[in-house]
């Protein structure tokens, strides 16, 4: 099956839910700021409130809020999970990007990265992309003139967070699903800086026109089914054309090249392979003062989120239950050690980007 294929069918839940409300959008100008107007959400995605504040939930409640962003003259949205119980200090950020197609309640249900990360103390921002689709890659089309945006969407994200809600900018992380998983890898990669580590799931490194380089150590874990039909683990070098409307597919590498990608701007060592029951574990082991690189094959595993409850529709392969991704990532991204506490070039960038106009991304 062609990736072509499967850009016509149904995001991963529209077959079971299409009842939950969309964020708000809409054009503001540039800056960064935070728009009301918005509803809040339990944890089943369903709409609590119409016409709500995007204010924070009161304290005891377990509601997400939808919430807005200023970024280059446009409205971003997203989705913000906060815990309830009281932080002493900063909190981990989780930067969690959705498939292409699907919408941040979706990717929250897939993923069930709301009640991992309570456990743990972190915040969870589900961000929406513009018209359904990440700018994953690094070439221009006519659907998406400025390939940059969304990077720069993801720092003032990031930056609004840190200020705002005790996000720890010495740990923040970026996961994502499928286009979203490549959109991950390539925040990872342009901002080796702001991001303490990375997890793609079914998502690879662009290549071709849209080729995205690592350009420093971060750790990454890429978790790939090896019964992906969709974009397989050997990667898709040749996509067939977009729907009539849709952006062009970007073509990518294959999901060890992407991870071989990364050791190698991480100057790692030679990786080591085990065979695990239900997959297959590489691991980049680092150096002295390097970070690590990990590349999980499902065996079993579609297009889909290994130990989801959501089942896949027709079309995107097999569910697994052989790997526990949720708890996977987030142990691996717990592990790993904070970014340097001193100032940074991406995090000065970042600050500035908060206080002056950018282009716009539309």
């Amino acid at each position: 099956m062609t990736l072509l294929s499967s850009v016509r069918r149904p995001s991963l839940f529209s077959v079971r839910r299409r009842s939950t409300a969309r964020l708000c959008s809409g054009l503001l100008v540039a800056g960064l700021a935070l728009a009301t107007g918005c509803s809040a959400e339990d944890d089943s995605g369903s709409p609590k409130s119409k016409g709500a504040s995007s204010k924070a939930a009161p304290t005891g409640t377990s509601a997400d809020t939808r919430e807005h962003l200023r970024v280059g003259g446009t409205t971003r949205a997203y989705l913000l999970h906060k815990p309830t119980a009281p932080a002493s200090g900063p909190r981990p950020l989780v930067v969690a990007f959705h498939g292409r197609g699907a919408d941040p309640a979706e990717m929250r249900e897939l993923s069930g990265l709301n009640k991992a990360a309570k456990a743990r103390g972190m915040l969870v921002a589900y961000p929406e992309a513009l018209r359904k689709a990440w700018g994953a890659g690094t070439a221009p089309n006519r659907k998406r003139p400025d390939p940059k945006a969304d990077v720069r969407f993801a720092e003032a994200l990031v930056a609004e967070l840190v200020r705002t809600r005790q996000a720890d900018p010495r740990r923040v992380y970026v996961v994502g699903f499928s286009n979203g998983g490549s959109m991950a890898l390539r925040v990872a990669a342009e901002r080796p800086r702001m991001v303490a580590g990375a997890v793609s799931v079914a998502g690879q490194l662009p290549t071709g026109r849209a080729e995205v380089r690592p350009t420093g150590p971060v750790p990454v874990m890429i978790v790939y089914g090896g019964k992906d039909p969709v974009r397989p683990v050997t990667g898709l070098a040749r996509p067939g054309p977009a729907p009539k409307g849709e952006e062009p597919i970007t073509a990518t590498m294959s999901a060890r090249a992407s991870a071989q990608a990364f050791a190698t701007a991480g100057r790692t060592k030679d990786p080591a392979e085990q065979a695990r029951k239900g997959y297959d574990h590489t691991v980049w082991r680092p150096g002295a003062g390097k970070v690590p690189v990990e590349l999980l094959v499902v065996r079993d595993a579609g297009h889909t989120w290994p130990g989801t409850t959501v089942t896949p529709p027709k079309g995107f392969g097999p569910a697994s239950k052989s790997l526990d991704t949720t708890g996977t990532v987030l142990g691996f991204l717990k592990d790993q050690a904070p970014r340097p506490a001193a100032k940074t070039a991406d995090t000065a960038d970042t600050a500035k980007a908060s206080k002056s106009p950018e282009r716009s991304d539309r």
